[in-house]
């Protein structure tokens, strides 16, 4: 689970800084400033936790990234992943941007076409789909049926009537989703949340889907109160236990395509597909900034 970020007083050595190499890559697009974008630190071994988690408050980034040399030995190296309030196990997007990152740097995986990071959550396969990357979907760590009465509360903040709701799952994978299944993808663009309603429902994904043989199969919003605006643009983890429940219960194919970022001017695209018992999330990433910080 998120583990919060504390403040206090930095310490001379934590006021010495090192030029560091930096990456800021463009997830689940194919055009610059569309996607989710994440900051990525390389060579972070020696940054404290401390100051990690100041940088991820100043980026001010829905997550920042640390790459730190691997501990396990079938991982090509070692991720740790922040909000500007929490230490996350687990993130989609930042697990894709920063593969990009580490293979812009000159990393070589050490099987040709399967790139194996190491997280707090364990470790987590990449593949690479020519220019597009794509993890293993994590298991979840929470499922199981939402009870009406946390249905109504969500339904509350989400400025809907309870009936609405179609269907909602527990469909936790590190960040604490809880997944609620509308009747269409038009319904989830409607959507006009209480971002003060949420309480204790710290991550919601909302999807719906589009009519056949429309662009894309399902429109996703993933609100997320705590962060800027309360809703994050595309995000890879949702839509990775969203697609466990939706395939899973027969409401997708096992290939798919869903759009996020709609009502935030944002074109996300994420693709689904299933193979054997794996499910892969991909989607294509661009390197927005690259140069070095002062860390």
């Amino acid at each position: 689970m998120p583990q919060p970020i504390t403040s206090h007083w930095l310490t001379d050595a934590e006021r010495m800084v090192a030029m560091r190499r930096f990456t800021q890559v463009d997830v689940f697009t194919e055009e610059f400033m569309l996607g989710n974008p994440v900051a990525v630190v390389h060579d972070a071994d020696d940054l404290s936790a401390t100051r990690m988690a100041s940088f991820a408050r100043w980026t001010n980034l829905v997550e920042t990234t640390f790459l730190l040399l691997a501990i396990a030995a079938e991982a090509d190296y070692r991720l740790r992943i922040f909000t500007p309030t929490d230490e996350l196990p687990f993130a989609g997007h930042p697990t894709l941007g920063t593969a990009r990152a580490w293979l812009e740097a000159g990393g070589v995986p050490k099987t040709p076409g399967l790139i194996v990071q190491e997280c707090a959550a364990g470790l987590v396969r990449i593949r690479r789909e020519g220019t597009r990357l794509a993890f293993a979907a994590p298991p979840i760590v929470r499922g199981g049926l939402v009870s009406r009465a946390d249905q109504d509360e969500i339904a509350r903040a989400l400025r809907i009537a309870p009936e609405v709701i179609v269907d909602a799952q527990w469909v936790d994978n590190g960040p604490g989703w809880v997944g609620v299944l509308l009747a269409s993808a038009g319904e989830v663009l409607d959507l006009h949340p209480d971002r003060d309603a949420f309480g204790r429902f710290t991550s919601v994904g909302v999807t719906g889907p589009y009519p056949p043989g429309s662009e894309t199969a399902f429109e996703v919003r993933a609100f997320i109160p705590e962060i800027g605006l309360g809703e994050d643009p595309v995000t890879g983890s949702l839509n990775a236990s969203l697609a466990q429940w939706l395939i899973g219960t027969n409401r997708a194919p096992r290939s798919y395509v869903a759009a996020q970022g709609s009502r935030l001017g944002r074109r996300g695209r994420i693709f689904v597909d299933k193979v054997g018992d794996d499910i892969w999330v991909g989607g294509d990433t661009v390197v927005g900034v690259a140069g070095d910080v002062a860390l």
